[in-house]
C-alpha cells in the first residue's frame, strides 16, 4: 500500500512539471502573412481610432453614418479570416509575383478563398482584394474584399440560396 502511494504521488509530482524540451516555434507563412498584417492593422487603427463615414447596402437599399469603430478586430474579422496560410490549405495555392503585386489562387474546391492580390506602391501595401466563393446544392455565395490602408475597405456580398431571390450586400468603411 505504502508503495502504492509513492508510486502514485510520483507520477503525480513529475507529471506535473513542465517539460525541459523545446516548443515547437510557430512555422513562418508560406503565403502572404494576411493575418499578420491585418493584426497590424487593427492595432494600428486602434491608436489612431479615426472617423469613418460607413455605408451598409442590401439589396440597393443604403444606409450612411460616421461613426468611430469600437472593434476593429470584430470589423475587420472578415480579411483576418480569410487568412491563407492556414495548414490544411498547405499548397493548394498558386504564386504569381512582380515588382507591384503578388497573386495567390486556388481552384481547389475544399478552399473558399479563390484569390488574394497584394498590390503594392512605392515597396508598401497600396491595395489587398480577396475573392471567396462558397457553393453547394443549396446555397452560392461569393464575395469581394477590398482593403486600402488609410482610405478604404469595403465587403461586397452576393448570395443565392435555392427557391430564394439573390442577395447581395455591401458594406464600405471611407477613412476621415
Amino acid at each position: 500500500m505504502r508503495n502504492t502511494l509513492f508510486l502514485l504521488l510520483s507520477v503525480l509530482f513529475f507529471g506535473s512539471c513542465d517539460s525541459v524540451a523545446p516548443k515547437k516555434q510557430a512555422a513562418v507563412p508560406q503565403y502572404f502573412d494576411l493575418k499578420g498584417f491585418m493584426d497590424k492593422e487593427v492595432q494600428r487603427l486602434k491608436t489612431l481610432n479615426p472617423e469613418i463615414n460607413k455605408t451598409v447596402m442590401v439589396n440597393n437599399t443604403a444606409e450612411d453614418k460616421k461613426l468611430k469603430i469600437a472593434d476593429w478586430q470584430k470589423e475587420l474579422s472578415a480579411f483576418t479570416d480569410a487568412d491563407i496560410n492556414k495548414s490544411a490549405w498547405e499548397g493548394l495555392f498558386t504564386r504569381h509575383k512582380n515588382a507591384t503585386a503578388e497573386i495567390y489562387k486556388s481552384d481547389n474546391d475544399k478552399v473558399p478563398v479563390k484569390s488574394l492580390t497584394v498590390q503594392y506602391r512605392d515597396h508598401k501595401i497600396f491595395k489587398i482584394q480577396i475573392l471567396n466563393s462558397n457553393s453547394n446544392s443549396l446555397y452560392t455565395s461569393n464575395d469581394t474584399l477590398s482593403y486600402f490602408p488609410d482610405s478604404l475597405y469595403e465587403v461586397r456580398k452576393t448570395q443565392h440560396i435555392k427557391l430564394l431571390n439573390v442577395k447581395s450586400y455591401r458594406i464600405t468603411g471611407k477613412f476621415n
